[in-house]
């Protein structure tokens, strides 16, 4: 006779998922209460750009449909957080940006000074994953550009 594991009346997984988003809240609320980031420390951080709460420019959004990673090192200002997320301005293309983002719109958090990455599960429980990108011929590199894949840092 087989055993089969029942369903949960204890949402575990979601609990779990709230767990960690609340991780990459209090390293925003620390490093906004030490006025930066600390030694070698930055932040790659994916969100999906339609997920609701999200507020970012429309050209950002024209460019990222689905999801993008903004980088929070050196080059930021008025970072915000609360109970649902938080705002920040950045540069893009030499462009500044406001971006409110909700910690429930996030799918991944990586601070690779540490090797330390933590992936999101979608909130219809599949495992966020960005689309592979068709491949583009290379553009010139623009400083200043402040977003950046998670591609290299995920496990193949």
């Amino acid at each position: 006779m087989t055993e089969t594991t029942p369903d949960s009346l204890i949402p575990y997984d979601e609990i779990v998922q709230d767990a960690l988003r609340s991780v990459v809240r209090r390293v925003l609320e620390k490093i906004d209460a030490e006025g930066g980031l600390p030694g070698a420390h930055h932040f790659y951080i994916a969100f999906r750009t339609r997920a609701p709460g999200v507020d970012i420019p429309k050209h950002l959004i024209e460019r990222y449909p689905d999801e993008m990673t903004i980088v929070i090192q050196h080059r930021y200002w008025d970072l915000a957080i609360d109970d649902i997320g938080f705002q920040i301005g950045l540069s893009f293309n030499q462009v500044p940006a406001k971006l409110r983002i909700p910690y429930d719109a996030i799918t991944g958090f990586v601070d690779p000074a540490v090797n330390f990455a933590l992936q999101f599960a979608a909130k219809d429980g599949e495992i966020a994953v960005a689309p592979e990108p068709e491949p583009e011929p290379p553009a010139p590199i623009e400083p200043g550009s402040n977003v950046v894949t998670l591609d290299r840092f995920r496990k193949k």
